[in-house]
């Protein structure tokens, strides 16, 4: 493979460009949730039963996987404007194309296609990354991750209400409208940035095992936030069921107001990418991990009181961001030309976990109930922390590593 990546100027990174960013990631993210509120409405009309719309769930995201580990890395070798330019223009057209589906087996074909074309939301990540410069890096991630975040959690909301006001159909095509805007803007402001690499698409995928074995950082960091993920994933798929049980009773609307409760954590998301910049990502990670720990040590102390769930949300959000934004701060810093092909490995392996923790605490929860889940989530934190002490000691020993221990407890 060759290295171009001293072939052209890179572009600056301005506040405006960073906000374009930050947009294309929490609209891309966005359309992997649209569905997930209004399941119930979309089995009615389209006469599938539960399990039928379970698939449909499982489809967008397998395809979101694909698109991650097979089109990611493609950013390494192609203009990553023109990229994501055309899985922009074919988001717009699944995302019409649900809208106007007849039967069940249309719905699971276009929302596959839909999962994969999410996947341009994490080729916004690692560009910022590229044009940001090294001492302002963790900051600019962590205002697109807030973007991320946002589309993650207002998706939700956001379908929710436009079901309810304008039937399921139109809440495609409004994230068809939606995505069509982005693709305007991306085309007009998104500048064109070098490629890194000549290679062959099947040389650039072998390529990502030698990548883990080069910087064995990546697994750790993956792994080590993959557990936090799992507590992401199991905390959100069974909230629902405890918020709608005893003693709380809530309706689905109120239960839809905690995905908003959570978004109120992204705004801290910059703030914690200045952190990393300044006091270094393994810090943050030990400060993340911690508050996870303390918000589900509340939850299972206090397991029916809405003032605790409440602070507990945003707290676990929080830490959630201290350890998502430090880990990529980590990884990004390891090969300015394998950005896109660690995005891809660190990104899926995160994946994995969440469906882990989905298809666990889903079953845990028939089980033992929100204390047992609560305790799923506390024993995630605790391989996390083991995790964190192997990347520790990685950094420390300085083998292979783009980041030395010293540079990353002190964010230089």
């Amino acid at each position: 493979m060759q290295d171009q990546s001293n072939t052209d100027a890179k572009p600056v990174l301005t506040r405006g460009l960073l906000l374009l960013l930050a947009a294309g990631t929490g609209v891309g993210v966005s359309t992997l949730y649209l569905s997930q509120p209004i399941l119930h409405l979309l089995g009615e009309s389209l006469h599938a039963g539960t399990q039928g719309m379970g698939v449909v769930t499982m489809v967008t995201q397998l395809g979101y996987a694909l698109g991650i580990f097979f089109l990611l890395p493609l950013g390494d070798v192609l203009l990553k404007r023109r990229l994501i330019l055309v899985k922009l223009l074919i988001m717009v057209a699944s995302l019409a194309a649900v809208g106007l589906v007849q039967n069940h087996l249309q719905l699971v074909a276009t929302s596959l296609f839909l999962g994969v074309c999410a996947s341009v939301a994490q080729d916004f990540v690692p560009l910022a990354a590229e044009l940001a410069e090294p001492r302002r890096r963790g900051a600019a991630i962590g205002t697109v991750m807030s973007g991320l975040l946002l589309g993650i959690l207002l998706s939700r909301t956001f379908s929710g209400v436009i079901a309810d006001f304008a039937g399921w159909r139109m809440v495609f095509f409004a994230g068809a409208a939606a995505a069509l805007v982005l693709t305007v803007l991306t085309y007009f402001y998104l500048p064109v940035t070098p490629r890194k690499l000549q290679a062959s698409y099947g040389s650039l995928l072998r390529s990502m095992g030698g990548l883990l074995q080069r910087y064995p950082e990546i697994a750790l960091s993956t792994v080590g936030q993959g557990f936090l993920g799992l507590v992401f994933s199991a905390f959100w798929t069974v909230l629902a069921f405890h918020l709608s049980g005893p003693p709380f009773n809530l309706s689905a609307s109120a239960i839809g107001l905690f995905a908003i409760i959570g978004a109120g954590g992204t705004i801290f998301a910059p703030i914690v990418g200045r952190l990393a910049d300044r006091y270094g990502p393994l810090f943050n990670i030990r400060c993340g991990i911690g508050l996870i720990s303390l918000s589900f040590l509340s939850l299972f102390a206090w397991p029916y009181s809405m003032p605790v769930l409440i602070a507990a949300t945003v707290l676990f959000d929080l830490g959630l961001q201290l350890g998502m934004i430090s880990h990529q701060t980590i990884v990004y810093s390891l090969d300015d030309n394998a950005r896109s092909r660690i995005n891809a490995i660190f990104i899926s392996g995160i994946f994995l976990f969440f469906a882990v923790g989905s298809i666990t605490a889903s079953t845990l929860y028939e089980l033992a109930g929100w204390r047992g889940v609560v305790g799923l989530c506390l024993a995630s934190c605790a391989c996390a922390t083991v995790l964190h002490v192997l990347l520790t000691r990685q950094l420390s020993g300085g083998e292979g590593a783009g980041v030395t221990c010293a540079e990353a407890n002190s964010g230089a």
